[in-house]
């Protein structure tokens, strides 16, 4: 409550030194609103933004679970076959390189303007930090663990299933914490491309119109619901993964 507190109190100062310097610089509210005409934006079409929102969110969770199912299935197939982890490191390595906005495009074409292309964007920005970072848990299991395993007969299976995969379960979480963090990107970058609902469409169709206290409350939802949902995955995957508690000085 404390952090959250000072988090309000530095925003809220940032907001009215905002507000000020727009206000004593006379700039346009078509270049840069103020906050007191987003917050206004924000009321006024409380509507139009919370249904975009509803499609937004949709998005980004289909695409975290399909993203994040698709690079954990993979982290296991690399754990458990050294043929597929030298097959698969190129593509983890290519689908990290390769900008979403080059292929933003294609995708819309292939799997058209509706809920697909922004689930398939989506996912493929989630898929490599949940892949690389599940995959570097389990190739970093304790070196005593496997012994002891080893020592008590465990198959490969079973090594996998009771020893690597919970000793690599605080990795995985990391990763989720940032696939969750950059959820939003795949879906709003979709819906700039091609779309005809949700906030990245309504960033753009204001934007096109000079509307820009409309593309700023877009933005401030867009961020509320970022905020929110990671919020939620970081409380879930505490509870989850309960042998890997935070230092004091990591919670400051």
């Amino acid at each position: 409550m404390a952090g959250l507190a000072r988090g309000c109190l530095v925003a809220a100062l940032l907001l009215g030194i905002w507000e000020i310097a727009v206000r004593l610089a006379g700039v346009p509210a078509y270049i840069l609103p103020a906050p007191s005409r987003i917050g206004l934006a924000l009321w006024l079409n409380r509507g139009v933004l919370f249904d975009n929102a509803r499609i937004t969110l949709g998005e980004m969770l289909l695409g975290l679970v399909c993203g994040a199912g698709l690079g954990i299935a993979c982290a296991l197939a690399m754990a458990t076959s050294p043929a597929v982890r030298r097959a698969m490191r190129p593509v983890l390595l290519v689908a990290q390189a390769l900008p979403v906005f080059a292929i933003a495009p294609l995708l819309v074409i292939w799997f058209g303007f509706g809920l697909a292309s922004k689930i398939v964007m989506a996912s493929l920005i989630i898929f490599f930090p949940v892949a690389s970072a599940f995959h570097d848990g389990l190739a970093r299991t304790d070196r005593g663990l496997v012994d002891l395993g080893r020592l008590y007969g465990a198959g490969d299976l079973a090594m996998l299933r009771f020893i690597r995969v919970p000793s690599a379960l605080p990795a995985l979480a990391s990763g989720l914490r940032v696939a969750t963090a950059v959820a939003p990107i795949g879906a709003v970058v979709g819906e700039w491309v091609g779309a005809s609902a949700g906030l990245g469409y309504l960033m753009v169709y204001s934007n096109a119109r000079m509307q820009t206290d409309m593309v700023f409350a877009a933005l401030a939802i867009l961020l509320a619901v970022a905020l929110i949902l990671f919020a939620l995955v970081d409380r879930a995957l505490a509870r989850l993964v309960p042998w890997a508690p935070e230092t004091g000085s990591a919670r400051e």
